[in-house]
């Protein structure tokens, strides 16, 4: 008799569709980027075709490996990657992922690459870190016309073009970006790294760099202490006469997750590099770097709880427990409803994020909006997310604890996004220095939150209260956390009211502002409408 016969097991989800999720598609409309729908559309088909889930399942399973040296022992400094990783790669840069907001002149282009961003992170998030950092680069090295008139086409260029050789000739870059030091970590003023400037207008880098990610790309923004202070510096791996530049990759950091990409330590031995801003200005100039990649960082928050929430929902649907399936299983459908109302609040937010970095270069309101809202999102849906993916996780059971079912990779990838571009505290903070030293963006909150006001009495609470909290200023820092917090949450609700299915703005806002919600996700209160909440999280039939 056979005594293996398999039954009761999930079918594989894929192939699926990523971007069906009303979420999404509703907030691309609304700001003003519905003319992308059709290629949101193709890559979220293509983000869960079963070739690009087995590109990033294999990417992860083969990671990069560092070669400081060649056979005959001179010094090459290069990183090998798995052709899947390239493969990633293609499809992201084909597809405007890395820098086409820059050159699209046309409404609504930032939300539409972070849409775009958004749907094709499920496929491997190790592989968008240099996409993000490509793109984040070219406003700060607009501080420099010449490098920037030089190197934004081909930033912007939808050709990869991998392989070590000098930038101009090159179809595409990609760019890096390269500032925490052992000694100081998130304190980049306490960089020890030398600038020492030359007659030919160069600068001679000397120092060590302790996290590096995507050392394989053609540039790195890069802060070095010059005669005036911190400054920024661009610094190509390949000059201009062909030659390599004295980049010197001394190891690759085994990490948690994020298992595709290589970080590493860097050491300029005398490399050479470009003055980008002016001298003294190194952290003014970078941090429009820093901005952009942390609306990434919410974005891949965003795709993070999405991909749980999709992988829950689908072996809920197929999987029998106790004479039923889960997703008919009332408790499962408590936790199930949890989990799409943060993935849903999270994607909501973040398209608003996208908005009014569309709109901030025209629109001061907005600019200052974007100011104080990135600070707060950044810190609060990257807060959400470990504990999120440790949910969704547990809707497996065991199956949801092995590596081939992808959960752990996702959870394993989740703290990521809260400590890149600065953890929760350096986050937290600044938010509160931009209320500090930038008045009109408290101002702009206030009139972004108002908007909801009336529609929902706990929304209207919470407004209120935060209002308290900021006119107390005692010990303002020990409540840092609290206050962005709760400001984060005020702005998700304030977007899901005006914006969102009506059941999952009502279950949100009676659960985060009024009381009625445990600790862990899945303590819904009773009267929720799980049925409308939980269609939102099936991408297949």
């Amino acid at each position: 008799m056979p005594t293996h016969e398999v039954f009761n097991q999930v079918p594989d989800i894929a192939p699926f569709d990523f971007s069906r999720n009303p979420a999404l598609i509703e907030g691309l409309h609304r700001e003003g980027a519905g003319w992308a729908e059709a290629e949101v559309r193709e890559l979220g088909a293509r983000a869960g075709s079963p070739e690009a889930q087995e590109w990033g399942r294999v990417a992860n399973e083969n990671p990069p490996v560092l070669h400081t040296h060649d056979r005959y022992g001179n010094r090459v400094d290069e990183v090998e990657f798995h052709p899947y990783w390239h493969r990633l790669m293609e499809v992201a840069v084909s597809h405007g992922l890395h820098g086409s907001p820059w050159v699209e002149d046309r409404p609504g282009a930032h939300t539409a690459r972070a849409a775009k961003f958004y749907t094709w992170g499920i496929a491997d998030p190790g592989h968008m870190c240099p996409i993000s950092m490509t793109y984040a680069v070219i406003p700060a090295l607009r501080h420099n016309r010449e490098l920037s008139a030089r190197f934004e086409p081909l930033l912007a260029a939808r050709t990869y073009d991998y392989g070590l050789r000098e930038p101009s000739s090159k179809a595409g870059l990609i760019a890096g970006m390269s500032m925490t030091e052992k000694q100081g970590g998130s304190d980049v003023r306490a960089n020890t790294t030398t600038a020492t400037p030359q007659s030919d207008g160069t600068y001679r880098v000397v120092g060590h760099k302790w996290f590096t990610s995507a050392p394989m790309s053609d540039m790195f923004l890069t802060l070095a202490q010059a005669p005036g202070g911190l400054s920024c510096f661009l610094l190509p791996r390949v000059l201009p006469d062909g030659s390599r530049n004295a980049l010197r990759l001394q190891r690759l950091k085994d990490k948690l997750g994020n298992k595709s990409n290589a970080s590493s330590e860097i050491e300029y031995e005398n490399a050479v590099g470009w003055l980008v801003g002016a001298e003294g200005a190194g952290v003014k100039t970078i941090i429009e770097m820093v901005n952009m990649t942390r609306l990434d960082c919410v974005i891949g928050s965003a795709t993070g709880m999405r991909t749980g929430v999709v992988f829950a929902a689908h072996h809920a649907r197929h999987r029998e427990a106790f004479g039923a399936k889960l997703i008919d299983q009332p408790a499962m459908r408590n936790v199930l409803a949890d989990l799409v109302i943060e993935s849903d609040a999270a994607t909501t937010v973040m398209m608003r994020l996208a908005g009014a970095t569309d709109r901030a270069s025209t629109d001061p309101a907005e600019a200052a909006l974007r100011r104080i809202a990135l600070a707060v999102t950044k810190y609060w849906v990257c807060k959400r997310a470990p504990a999120h993916a440790a949910e969704a996780l547990e809707c497996l059971g065991g199956n949801g604890y092995v590596e081939e079912s992808g959960m752990p990779r996702l959870y394993r990838e989740a703290p990521l996004m809260s400590i890149w571009e600065g953890s929760g505290n350096v986050a937290a903070l600044d938010a509160l220095r931009a209320m500090a030293r930038q008045p009109e963006t408290v101002e702009a909150y206030f009139n972004e939150v108002s908007l909801a006001r009336g529609a929902n009495h706990h929304l209207d609470d919470a407004i209120d209260r935060i209002g308290k909290e900021l006119t107390d200023l005692s010990d303002i820092q020990y409540r840092a956390r609290r206050v962005v917090e709760l400001m984060a949450l005020v702005l998700q609700g304030a977007q899901l009211v005006r914006h969102g299915h009506a059941a999952v703005a009502d279950a949100f806002c009676a659960t985060r502002f009024g009381g009625d919600w445990g600790i862990a996700f899945g303590t819904l209160p009773t009267g929720v409408d799980t049925t409308a909440i939980l269609e939102r999280a099936y991408v297949t039939a």
